[in-house]
């Protein structure tokens, strides 16, 4: 990311985007995320003038996040992330949930259900594009599948979808 980066001059793509408050490591925490993520990009990076913050530091990066747009805040340290909110990455295969799951939990946190924590502190959830399906409908399915993911730091599908068939 360059910090001779102009605003941000394209529209907003959509309706609703999530904003994210960093105390002063916005601009590492963005990198790490586009690092992560393909098709990923900074938007835009606004910066503090006389007021608000250092003059001249990062106030505010937009980015993108595989075609997601996100905007992150260097606020200071008065608010913390919580577990109230996360961000869902939806996987097709196994080995997405494995890089997904190594790369954002590095220097972070490991947690349970699928859930970890990365190292600026956001709640992530892995999980495979049918777990929702899985645990719609027949409630003795849903039951069997939410057991298995009590029992799982790393979602495994090979082990979901024989909880959902019942063995």
């Amino acid at each position: 990311m360059s910090a001779t980066n102009p605003a941000r001059t394209e529209p907003v793509p959509q309706k609703i985007t999530t904003f994210l408050w960093f105390d002063k490591n916005a601009e590492e925490a963005v990198n790490f995320y586009i690092s992560v993520f393909k098709n990923s990009r900074v938007v835009g990076v606004s910066h503090y003038g006389e007021s608000g913050g250092p003059k001249g530091t990062v106030m505010t990066i937009e980015f993108e996040l595989d075609g997601q747009r996100f905007t992150a805040l260097n606020g200071g340290p008065t608010f913390k992330f919580t577990e109230a909110i996360s961000l869902v990455v939806h996987c097709e295969t196994q080995e997405e949930i494995d890089y997904f799951w190594e790369k954002l939990s590095e220097g972070g946190q490991q947690v349970e259900c699928g859930w970890l924590k990365d190292k600026f502190g956001l709640s992530w959830q892995i999980v495979p594009n049918f777990l929702m399906e899985l645990l719609l409908g027949d409630s003795e399915r849903s039951e069997r599948v939410m057991k298995a993911v009590m029992q799982m730091k790393k979602l495994d599908i090979a082990q979901l979808k024989e909880a959902a068939e019942g063995n």
